[in-house]
């Protein structure tokens, strides 16, 4: 199963973006997305963004995750 992850575009270089998702950043792919501009968040899955998406989904979406992560973490213990 993949999960694709909101993003924040911080640097642009050619077709490719620095994204940062709290403080960890990677390489992704632009070519999927029309005029994508460093602040906007995207949706990123296989090393590409695919998809702009609104700063409060970004934020709502990544919480939810931390507290499916957090979850995870006390079933394990």
């Amino acid at each position: 199963m993949c999960l694709a992850i909101p993003s924040r575009i911080v640097k642009i270089d050619n077709e490719m973006a620095t994204i940062d998702v709290d403080g960890v950043q990677r390489e992704a792919s632009l070519l999927l997305l029309e005029e994508p501009a460093v602040g906007d968040w995207v949706i990123v899955h296989a090393g590409f963004a695919i998809h702009k998406i609104d700063e409060a989904v970004a934020q709502e979406t990544l919480q939810i995750l931390r507290d499916a992560a957090s979850i995870m973490d006390q079933i394990d213990k």
